[in-house]
């Protein structure tokens, strides 16, 4: 019998039956390892596989039996085949990147080669931010990450969405706001509460069978019109899960707490009253929650007390009010408005800090020399009897034209700062000195303009006295027990130094150099380059990227050090009325003080982890209502050129943020029409495959707006012509 002829692929290469036969072994075993627990005849193994060539389709059987014979797959009485391979499994958390794929976050990263990619057919219905259980896939995927399949939901992190009503004739559906949230939730009719089309609501999920593409949910808040301010904000806070009121129980508490302070009180503590005593605040705040004390001493030395709002004398353990406190854990500041973690009665009450009245206070008091020495310091309990209420805008005058109520004690207070400051810098201190955008809205809420909050001295007086008590008690638990006793800390590690090398690598891009070969030097050059960046273009852009490859800080009660503070030990103390934490740090500190033994950590570190998943809960929600206002605001502005900087550079699209309005918008690759363009990822660019054009991270550009999504939150740019002498009409804003 002759030999078979050799057949030839569509390149010209010579294809081998061994080949084929080993190839299509290969893909045979790796589908059903990938499927674990499940049975496939040949047929279905040979549809799945589209194997369409007839002499592979005749080999699959054969193959089959050999897998079976060397036992790597196994066989029923069926002649249904499987995988006899012991699979791996994780849990993980879901990051649902878009409607094709999700990465899946090891809950045990030493278990896993880095996250694990999973195909949306593969998700089993889960959804950003669930716990799941994955199985994970023998082989590497084409993308040379590990690939897996969900098995269970075992947590969901949400189950009500924020979004828009679309409805039809006989069905109707919800397209979340959520930009993770990749599926549309069908609303039967008759569930709609009231609801009209396009009108923004709240939906909770009810079902989602196995075999349907979309879930099943019903309407239980509707918001209202979309595109109304106070719709679109009660839109963020629903997405972000905050509370729309205070809870009666806890109000009803705050309401019964007495006024009065008791002489036994005053006597439990030290007296302050009669010591010159203020607060700097914003012009529109309503809670103060610290006071500077200053006097001289009759040995020249200064002091000067940081008095903080004694909350846990009024918020007790297991109240309504401290579960409501726990729960919220922080106060959330959105563009126009507080979400309160304590109650009113508390916040701009009782605990708040008023002038002309005594008021309850935990205190750090220095006695310091001239030269911003401190020589003692002192922990306790205090009344206090503020003199004057200062906004920033007020103390900075002041200081600046050298008049005013307490004018020379707050220029002292300015000098010690400006020396305690520099101080801390020296000893490798981070100065970020982040944008903050501030908006002016009218009593409907439409931004009548924008504008960059200015951090002068007077704010820098304020942070650096609050700093040093946050030092001053962190390292006084710490020393009194050597570390050993439970506290509530707030760390910071060291960065990364492959993240700061890609960091550099952008900074290089703007033009300057940042040399992080030294581990011992990284401070001092981070701040080199936030000294040069000042007042540029790049200047937000380069921060904003510097703090995302730093690591996050956050609460623990392991006695880490801060790493952009430069201090061994540092806590948050100064600001319970609007944290938790601050709370917690109060509690331990008066425990100890009053000779309590050291609680058992877990408990705490519970805690710790609570408050600092609400901290960036707040912290998004916060972000979303700027961006929110910056969509709006730049939907309503002048059709113009703006000048602008590239901040980001992917294979989908271009960043850029405006310099004008510090507002971040995008041109999509697909909208470039002037050449095909291919994504450089180790250059951080785009590259025109005929003209070679480049555009890079850093390139200053004009562009102009053609189209804003409430909805979504985003800004469509395209580059500007300027050879064009009318912008474009720009596109209906999606509201």
């Amino acid at each position: 019998m002759g030999r078979k002829p050799e057949r030839k692929n569509s390149k010209n290469k010579i294809r081998r039956p061994s080949d084929d036969a080993a190839n299509l072994a290969r893909r045979i075993l790796q589908f059903l390892d990938s499927n674990y627990g499940e049975e496939f005849n040949s047929k279905q193994i040979t549809k799945k596989l589209e194997i369409r060539d007839s002499l592979l389709k005749g080999g699959v059987e054969p193959i089959l039996q050999q897998l079976v014979d060397s036992g790597a797959v196994s066989k029923n009485s069926r002649n249904y085949f499987s995988s006899t391979k012991d699979p791996s499994f994780i849990t993980g958390t879901v990051d649902f990147v878009n409607p094709r794929f999700a990465f899946i976050i090891p809950d045990n990263p030493e278990v896993a080669d880095g996250d694990i990619l999973v195909k949306d057919a593969d998700l089993k219905q889960a959804l950003d931010g669930d716990k799941v259980r994955v199985m994970l896939f023998p082989l590497k995927g084409k993308t040379g990450r590990t690939e897996g399949r969900v098995l269970e939901v075992m947590e969901r992190s949400r189950d009500e969405f924020v979004g828009r009503v679309e409805i039809s004739p006989r069905f109707a559906f919800v397209v979340p706001d959520f930009k993770k949230m990749h599926k549309d939730i069908f609303v039967h009719r008759g569930e709609l509460m009231g609801a009209e089309h396009n009108e923004k609501v709240i939906v909770k999920l009810t079902e989602w069978r196995e075999d349907d593409k979309n879930p099943t949910g019903k309407v239980i808040r509707v918001l209202g019109k979309a595109g109304l301010h106070e719709v679109e904000i009660h839109s963020i806070m629903a997405e972000f899960g905050l509370p729309f009121e205070y809870p009666q129980e806890p109000d009803a508490e705050a309401n019964e707490i007495s006024e009065k302070i008791t002489e036994k009180e005053i006597k439990a503590r030290k007296d302050f009253r009669d010591v010159l005593t203020f607060t700097i605040d914003p012009a529109d705040a309503k809670d103060f929650d610290d006071a500077i004390s200053y006097r001289v001493l009759e040995n020249g030395n200064l002091e000067v007390g940081v008095h903080i709002a004694d909350v846990t004398h009024y918020v007790k353990p297991k109240t309504a009010l401290e579960k409501e406190a726990f729960n919220r854990a922080t106060s959330v500041y959105l563009v126009d408005r507080t979400i309160p973690m304590l109650p009113e009665r508390l916040s701009n009450g009782l605990c708040s800090l008023r002038p002309n009245e005594d008021k309850l206070t935990f205190a750090c008091v220095f006695e310091m020399d001239r030269n911003a020495n401190v020589l003692k310091h002192w922990i306790g309990r205090t009344v206090i009897h503020s003199d004057r209420r200062f906004a920033y805008e007020e103390a900075q005058e002041c200081i600046d034209n050298q008049a005013g109520d307490f004018f020379e004690e707050l220029t002292l207070l300015n000098n010690l700062a400006k020396m305690v400051r520099k101080k801390r810098f020296d000893q490798g201190a981070v100065n970020f000195e982040t944008v903050e955008v501030k908006f002016k809205l009218d009593e409907a809420g439409k931004p009548l303009g924008l504008f960059v909050k200015e951090r002068k001295d007077i704010h820098k007086l304020i942070e650096e006295f609050m700093l040093l008590a946050n030092k001053y008690v962190a390292e006084f638990i710490f020393k009194k027990n050597n570390g050993m006793d439970t506290f509530v800390y707030r760390t910071h590690d060291s960065p990364d130094i492959d993240r700061l090398e890609t960091f550099s690598g952008f900074a290089k891009r703007f033009g300057h150099q940042m040399d992080v070969t030294n581990v011992q030097k990284i401070s001092a050059a981070l701040n080199k380059l936030m000294d040069e960046i000042q007042g540029k273009p790049e200047q937000n852009v380069l921060e904003q990227l510097a703090i995302r490859s730093m690591a996050k800080a956050k609460y623990t009660t392991e006695p880490k050090g801060h790493f952009g503070l430069a201090f061994a030990h540092y806590t948050h103390f100064t600001s319970p009325i609007r944290r938790y934490p601050d709370m917690m740090v109060h509690r331990l500190l008066e425990h100890y003080l009053d000779g309590g033994k050291s609680p058992e950590a877990e408990s705490w570190e519970q805690k710790c982890l609570h408050s600092s998943e609400r901290e960036k809960r707040a912290a998004d929600a916060e972000r979303a209502s700027i961006k929110y206002k910056q969509v709006e605001f730049m939907s309503l502005a002048e059709q113009k050129d703006y000048e602008g900087i590239v901040a980001g550079v992917t294979e989908w699209g271009v960043f850029v943020e405006i310099t004008e309005t510090k507002c971040e918008g995008m041109i999509r690759v697909q909208d470039m029409d002037d050449d095909y363009y291919e994504f450089d990822q180790r250059n951080m660019r785009l590259v025109g495959s005929k003209n070679k054009k480049m555009i890079t991270l850093g390139d200053k550009v004009m562009v102009r707006v053609v189209n804003t999504d409430i909805d979504r939150r985003t800004i469509d740019l395209e580059f500007a012509d300027n050879d064009r002498k009318k912008p474009r009409p720009r596109p209906f804003n999606k509201a």
